[in-house]
């Protein structure tokens, strides 16, 4: 079954580069790379991608992990769950994936933050205005297009690890918090990479970007980058970090690996912040 599945993966569809194109008509560059990632993989979701909306900008608009990322993370993740049968093989190879995805987004932009990319303050309407009105805009859809093909194929590879050699047990926290709000294993993996501040990079929470996600996914209402539900998540997130957001802070450690991140949510770590998202 898992040869199947891998050989489903490697018959990537060639697409001409549209990335631009792509990105002015879907808008946000969260659901603009998943997009990209499904539509290489010929997994397409618009519902999820769609979800995505307000992780643009770094996290409801913060300035944090750029949203290209968590789009690609959550593609590599729905691939990874058609191409393995066990939950933490697919679960491990999601966050192992989104550690080559940022890695290769770091050497090509210098820099995961939102904010070092466009040195836009998002809840400003005079920052908003001079990034558009002096063409800096013009970075992101640049960046976006350079970036597409090395994406893919990190994605592609990374994805076509041996199963013997990923752990037997894997948590995410970002796939603890979809469980417990009521998610399947299909969104579970999906949101796998966001662990310990996107691919174990301690850097602002995937947990609460897999509720935000989750949250936008059950929106019965049109899907938009800016929403009621994205602000009380992270209200309630704030409540119990006392306004704190970087996952290396919140716990205290950063992760070196996919088994001392699994061992401590096993033992209890962020188990109050991940009961509080789940009940969201």
């Amino acid at each position: 079954m898992q040869a199947d599945r891998i050989n489903k993966g490697i018959k990537m569809k060639k697409q001409k580069n549209d990335t631009k194109k792509l990105f002015r008509t879907i808008g946000a560059c969260s659901s603009t790379y998943s997009y990209l990632l499904n539509r290489a993989f010929d997994n397409h979701n618009e519902r999820a991608e769609q979800a995505l909306g307000p992780l643009a900008g770094g996290i409801n608009r913060l300035g944090y992990q750029c949203g290209m990322l968590w789009g690609a993370s959550m593609a590599a993740g729905a691939e990874a769950y058609r191409r393995f049968d066990n939950l933490d093989k697919a679960i491990a190879v999601t966050i192992e994936a989104t550690k080559l995805l940022m890695e290769s987004f770091q050497k090509r932009a210098n820099s995961i933050e939102c904010s070092d990319i466009t040195d836009c303050d998002w809840d400003s309407k005079m920052s908003m205005a001079k990034y558009f009105i002096t063409g800096k805009f013009l970075g992101c859809f640049n960046l976006a297009e350079e970036w597409t093909e090395e994406a893919i194929e990190t994605a592609e590879k990374s994805l076509g690890i041996n199963e013997s050699e990923l752990p037997d047990k894997c948590v995410s926290c970002a796939s603890e918090v979809i469980k417990k709000m009521g998610g399947t294993e299909k969104e579970m993996v999906m949101a796998a990479g966001f662990a310990g501040g996107l691919g174990l990079s301690g850097n602002a929470c995937g947990a609460l970007s897999a509720a935000i996600w989750k949250k936008n996914l059950l929106r019965t209402e049109k899907y938009t980058m800016h929403n009621q539900e994205a602000e009380e998540a992270l209200e309630k997130f704030y409540e119990v970090t006392d306004y704190e957001i970087l996952c290396e802070k919140i716990a205290d450690k950063h992760f070196e690996s996919v088994d001392d991140h699994t061992e401590y949510i096993n033992n209890g770590g962020c188990e109050k912040l991940i009961n509080t998202l789940g009940e969201l």
